[in-house]
């Protein structure tokens, strides 16, 4: 079992590219674990953490519904926004500067068999990223990523998530608010649940703007310690 986890800062990168990266990452790793069952050998499988940012983009997961979005494209071409089906789970999510995306390609073969454990331990990793900051985030039921003010009629959603898994390889990910443009939030139905809030770091702690780097070096942190794994650089 393969415990190290390549990280790599892809800085700010087209969404489709990113997708594109992805699947060819994704695919190796696959077409290894394949090859190890037809051959019977044992050639240690790779596992990535990609960061991103995107410009304005918007995506629909597989099982979405597009009237969550509510512009149209000539409005997303005069917001500089580009929208694209994806094969995730979940439902309309937006991407764009000032929040940090992060992208686990991991076999899951490498740390535990269970994509519900997964999600928890993702959503498990920005929750004591936040405590480090001060901030009470907890999951809502029912609803995957994070949540602040839970049950309160002021409930907000500070980071969204929506994975993709087969043969117990990752990709697709999450998405953390840290110094986002949250009028973005406002030409969609953010994740198709209407009613709820969206909100940011830097709102949330009342700053024009938070360290990007030093949240990524604390997502990393709790991400290595929940997984057992060993972060390498890139």
């Amino acid at each position: 079992m393969n415990k190290k986890v390549a990280v790599q800062e892809l800085g700010i990168k087209d969404y489709k590219d990113t997708w594109d990266f992805q699947e060819e990452i994704f695919q190796e790793i696959v077409q290894q674990k394949s090859k190890n069952r037809k051959e019977q050998t044992q050639v240690p499988t790779h596992n990535y953490f990609l960061y991103v940012e995107h410009p304005h983009v918007y995506t629909l997961g597989k099982s979405g519904d597009f009237s969550n979005l509510l512009i149209s494209e000539k409005e997303l071409a005069a917001k500089n926004a580009t929208f694209y089906k994806v094969n995730r789970g979940g439902d309309i999510t937006y991407h764009g500067p000032g929040q940090i995306v992060g992208y686990p390609i991991l076999d899951l073969d490498n740390f535990f068999t269970d994509i519900h454990k997964y999600l928890r331990f993702l959503e498990e990793m920005v929750i004591r990223t936040l405590a480090e900051y001060g901030l009470k985030a907890e999951r809502s039921k029912g609803e995957t990523g994070v949540w602040l003010d839970v049950g309160t009629p002021f409930a907000r959603k500070i980071c969204a998530m929506g994975v993709r898994a087969s043969r117990w390889v990752t990709m697709h990910g999450f998405a953390l608010n840290v110094n986002a443009d949250l009028g973005y939030f406002d030409n969609m139905i953010p994740c198709g649940i209407k009613g709820k809030a969206v909100t940011s770091l830097n709102v949330e702690l009342g700053k024009a703007e938070v360290d990007i780097a030093e949240v990524k070096e604390k997502l990393l942190k709790h991400f290595a310690k929940l997984f057992e794994a060993e972060m390498i650089r890139e």
